[in-house]
């Protein structure tokens, strides 16, 4: 009998979807590496969906070399709908794409695609989110054209994924599991474009949706405005909440998708790295006893992030009323992103300020497995030494924490982490 469990724990991790994670910076692509990421996604500003990202070609090349070196995979956004004049830049996008070597590109223009397919016959393709895949049949379209993957539309519910999955055996179905929603059909937006100038699908979103409106009727024939009154929870009318669906993730797990995707590409390497590390936590912990799974203590460390609150979406179907947040688009946690450890010696560790720190605070180190909680009894100026009541981010600021306030256990891990990071 226990040889047969052991045989169906196998079986299970086999079945163990590869865990997808944004890097808009070189920091964010070597933390999704280092804390449990399978492979990392990024882009470069006008060729993708990641217009804002604050990394260049050189970035990703070293994002790149460093995942590999990891044994990871990294795949090119390259999701932009192209006019003709994209296309005339062409030649300069073929000379970055074989010079950075991604392991797949990300597209969603089928004239992209065409264009990938002749140029990087080799090259695997991934169909974006914003080719709104919804249906075993557009699946299969994109199949037959050439794709090795689909990342499905964020409003296909669970139900809809698992008839997807047995009509699509044979092509990888990649789903979103965590990260920002859109109001527009997977992203497809022109309020930025309208209002702001900002090409929504350039990736230069100003997320109009998260602004607080007051909703004007006009009265046709005399021109006469009048204000429609809102009640407490009629500002913020097109606010959704953060999808999250680590509360179903047994769910997920079972009904065998390729990949789970998290969203994330102007997210900083604390988001990333904890949004990582609680999904990998919990994908592996469901693998290794999925009658016993708990999601409950991943989702203590998903709570704990700046979010809009969370929502399972359309995974059940219809959007539950508590989809969106009408009153703020503010997060409501009580944590803050302390700062990054840049260094460690016989004496302190060098710690780099993401927030303000004040004398009393209270900091929960993450490590890819494990974290520990200390305070801080005073701040000291990591440049100088002086000794203060607090400390502001930026400018590089950075404070001493003194080595023995470390739990021993868990010295050696923070001393790899350095070494790993600091690897070119």
């Amino acid at each position: 009998m226990e040889i047969a469990k052991n045989i169906v724990k196998m079986i299970i991790m086999k079945k163990l979807p590869e865990l997808l994670a944004p890097a808009g910076t070189l920091d964010a692509f070597k933390t999704a590496v280092l804390y449990g990421a399978d492979a990392i996604y990024a882009g470069l500003p006008g060729f993708s969906m990641r217009a804002r990202a604050k990394i260049d070609v050189q970035g990703v090349h070293a994002g790149i070399e460093f995942a590999h070196s990891h044994g990871k995979k990294v795949y090119l956004a390259f999701n932009l709908f192209a006019h003709d004049t994209d296309f005339a830049n062409m030649p300069r996008v073929a000379e970055i794409i074989e010079y950075l070597r991604p392991d797949a590109l990300i597209v969603a223009d089928a004239g992209v695609m065409t264009w990938v397919r002749e140029k990087f016959p080799d090259m695997p393709i991934h169909i974006s989110t914003q080719a709104n895949i919804c249906s075993a049949a557009s699946v299969k379209f994109w199949q037959n054209a050439g794709a090795s993957l689909c990342v499905l539309a964020r409003e296909v519910s669970h139900p809809e994924f698992c008839k997807i999955r047995a009509a699509c055996p044979d092509i990888k179905l990649e789903i979103f599991v965590h990260g920002a929603m859109c109001m527009a059909y997977s992203g497809r937006c022109l309020l930025s474009n309208y209002i702001t100038g900002r090409p929504s699908n350039r990736g230069a979103c100003a997320q109009l949706c998260r602004w607080k409106y007051d909703v004007i009727l006009r009265e046709r024939e005399s021109g006469v405005e009048m204000p429609i009154d809102e009640d407490s929870h009629g500002a913020y009318i097109l606010n959704s909440k953060d999808l999250c669906l680590m509360p179903r993730l047994a769910d997920v797990l079972e009904s065998c998708p390729d990949s789970l995707k998290i969203e994330g590409r102007n997210r900083s390497e604390y988001y990333v790295g904890s949004v990582v590390r609680a999904y990998r936590n919990a994908m592996d912990s469901w693998a290794n006893n999925p009658d016993e799974f708990n999601p409950e203590q991943f989702m203590a460390d998903l709570n704990v992030l700046e979010t809009r609150g969370y929502t399972t979406a359309f995974f059940d179907g219809g959007l539950p009323e508590t989809a969106h947040n009408f009153e703020t688009t503010k997060s409501d946690s009580e944590y803050h992103a302390a700062g990054v450890v840049l260094a460690m010696n016989d004496e302190n560790i060098i710690f780099e300020l993401r927030n303000e720190i004040r004398s009393g605070d209270e900091i929960t180190f993450l490590l890819p497995r494990d974290k520990f909680t200390i305070k801080l009894d005073k701040i000291q100026n990591a440049k100088n030494g002086e000794v203060l009541q607090k400390m502001s981010a930026g400018q590089g600021n950075a404070i001493l924490i003194p080595r023995d306030k470390i739990p021993q256990e868990y010295i050696s891990q923070i001393q790899e982490y350095i070494l790993a990071y600091k690897h070119k």
